[in-house]
């Protein structure tokens, strides 16, 4: 997610948005910049890199005096990290930054460059300005900017600043957050979270979704529809770690809860009325494939099997999944024809990457599914398909798995129209149901007190067993991983139907079963499975739409008609289960032992 900070007032501007910019860090950039209207003329600075780039550049500048001022460190969507596609960008005589994604920004750009706007960066945010501007030729400036928000599709938050109102910033907001505070000196301050404005602002607004206006030195318009409406102020924290984690305990929780809202970022541009369309992927990227390969490790190597799946029922095109660490000593057969697929949060894996350089070796098509632009593996990659899911704080992945896991999803239907595997109504249903997914992450709050309350029983025994069938094997895998991770308990995941084959023989009252039942796949085979531990007295935790009497504890999921859908609450309730035992152990959930967020070495 990238970061805005907004100023306006009488202090050093460029102090102000440096340091603002500073307390974003923690959200993932790869690129900063700034703009400054100061006595009708705006000055702008970008760099491509860590802050102290941007502090460099901007050293010998002065902004002492009233004026406005506006800043943004970027996380790439669309383009890659370079000076060009840095914010803000500009006009004529205008300069936007602007967290989120415009989803119709192509026809947007199109109409634009025949009526001669001339555009120099390959964002999609750029579209912002050259439209405000054109909007601007017969109405007054926030006319102009209403009707500019208001052809906007997607999610945003938006500062605009403009010489046609050198005393105001426009402001929009619309599935992505954004903060106005205020002060006694009459100064304004804008924030993608709290943290910039503490020790700043005393005051602030949490603007709500397709809220916009404009801010003055004495003067705050918020309108949502056509009315303006009442400004409701809040007192800001003055914690920077607490305003960081959004008033949850721990980043981990945090980036739990915003799956849901990340999940619009990763689809969105991608999920069309009737198509599945990839940035920078052409159709002919498929040509001549007949085998997928893939290699990742940990989390991403469950995200991985869970696409085998998707790729041989959806695609009908052969599959094979390598953890990266064994494959680059393996000597593989690798023939041509063959996609080579990897998987990487931070895109610096380094058994991911040896896999990635050995394929490219065997002269490979190569694709890279990543959260990091510019990183070791998306450089080196033919193509990358970036997962967006912001910086993830939490060691133990989430948010970065269930955005894996949709681009999967997407890639799978994608290849399969391409390679014409699937109908029209097969592809529309699979569109709706994408379209339900930010629905379906969002956090029951029920059922995380549920799991707070039921987590106490949870704490001692000689182990879990988590087990499902299908899809529902790997996120047995990736749920017992994450429990591992945090609570330092032992557990394991398995198919459902290879209980039988040994692993039964452990089932006492002290082993728990955390079983995976959903109603779309497999039910009575798994039910069969769980009834067998149960027998044996094995204590069971059954997660699924359809009532299960025996079990000990049960969570009742939504009764939804997809399997992936149903893939995707359970993946959330298991996070959540890892969450709470961990913090009724007295575990630092985000900084397990051993473990490091990026594993840079073998």
């Amino acid at each position: 997610m990238c970061g805005i900070v907004g100023y306006i007032g009488e202090q050093e501007k460029k102090k102000i948005i440096l340091d603002g910019l500073k307390e974003l860090e923690y959200r993932g950039y790869d690129s900063a910049g700034m703009a400054v209207l100061k006595d009708d003329e705006i000055t702008h600075f970008k760099s491509v890199g860590k802050l102290e780039n941007l502090a460099k550049k901007t050293k010998d500048f002065e902004s002492i005096g009233f004026g406005l001022a506006i800043g943004h460190t970027r996380w790439a969507t669309h383009g890659k990290p370079t000076e060009l596609n840095a914010h803000p960008h500009f006009g004529k005589f205008s300069y936007i930054v602007h967290n989120g994604i415009i989803e119709n920004y192509q026809e947007i750009k199109k109409e634009l460059i025949s009526k001669k706007y001339n555009f120099l960066s390959q964002t999609d945010s750029e579209v912002i300005v050259h439209l405000f501007e054109e909007n601007l030729k017969e109405n007054e400036p926030f006319i102009a900017f209403e009707k500019t928000i208001n052809t906007l599709q997607g999610t945003y938050a938006i500062l605009l600043m403009t010489k046609a109102e050198p005393n105001k910033i426009f402001f929009a907001k619309n599935l992505v957050p954004l903060i106005i505070g205020k002060n006694d000196k009459k100064e304004v301050f804008f924030g993608s979270s709290d943290t910039p404005l503490i020790g700043l602002a005393k005051d602030v607004i949490y603007l709500n979704d397709k809220d916009y206006g404009y801010a003055q030195k004495d003067n705050i318009v918020i309108y949502n529809g056509k009315k303006p409406k009442s400004l409701e102020w809040n007192k800001l924290s003055i914690s920077k770690l607490s305003a960081q984690k959004d008033g949850y305990r721990f980043f981990m929780e945090k980036e739990i809860y915003e799956q849901s809202s990340i999940s619009n970022e990763t689809l969105m541009g991608r999920v069309l009325k009737d198509d599945i369309k990839f940035e920078n992927l052409e159709e002919s990227f498929f040509d001549d494939i007949n085998e997928i390969k893939i290699c990742a490790c940990g989390t991403s190597f469950h995200a991985a099997l869970t696409s085998s799946y998707l790729f041989e029922r959806i695609s009908k095109i052969r599959v094979s999944v390598e953890i990266a660490s064994e494959f680059r000593y393996k000597e593989s057969l690798l023939q041509k024809g063959t996609l080579f697929i990897v998987i990487s949060q931070s895109g610096e894996t380094a058994d991911t990457l040896q896999a990635l350089k050995i394929a490219k070796k065997a002269g490979l098509k190569t694709l890279a599914i990543c959260n990091v632009d510019n990183s070791s593996i998306v450089r080196i990659s033919d193509k990358t398909l970036l997962t967006r899911a912001g910086i993830e704080k939490g060691v133990a992945s989430t948010k970065a798995f269930t955005t894996q896991i949709l681009v999967l999803w997407m890639l799978s239907l994608k290849l399969a129209k391409n390679k014409g595997k699937i109908s029209k109504a097969f592809l529309e249903n699979e569109i709706k149901n994408l379209l339900k997914v930010p629905t379906v992450l969002k956090v029951d709050e029920k059922i995380h007190e549920k799991i707070r309350r039921l987590s106490k029983r949870y704490l001692h025994g000689h182990g879990f067993f988590f087990i499902g069938r299908d899809i529902f094997y790997p996120l047995a895998l990736e749920g017992a991983l994450k429990l591992k991770e945090i609570s330092y308990l032992h557990a394991e995941g398995y198919p459902s139907g290879e209980m039988k084959h040994g692993p039964i023989a452990l089932a006492d009252s002290e082993l728990f079963t955390v079983a995976l039942m959903p109603k779309n796949t497999l039910y009575e085979k798994t039910k069969s499975n769980v009834e067998e531990l149960s027998a044996r007295d094995a204590t069971i935790l059954a997660i699924s739409p359809k009532t299960f009497d025996i079990a000990d504890d049960f969570i009742k999921t939504k009764d939804h008609d997809h399997p992936m859908l149903e893939f995707l609450e359970m993946g959330v309730i298991l996070q959540l289960l890892s969450l709470e035992i961990s913090i009724r152990l007295g575990n630092d959930v985000d900084m397990p032992r051993n473990l490091a967020k990026s594993v840079t070495v073998e």
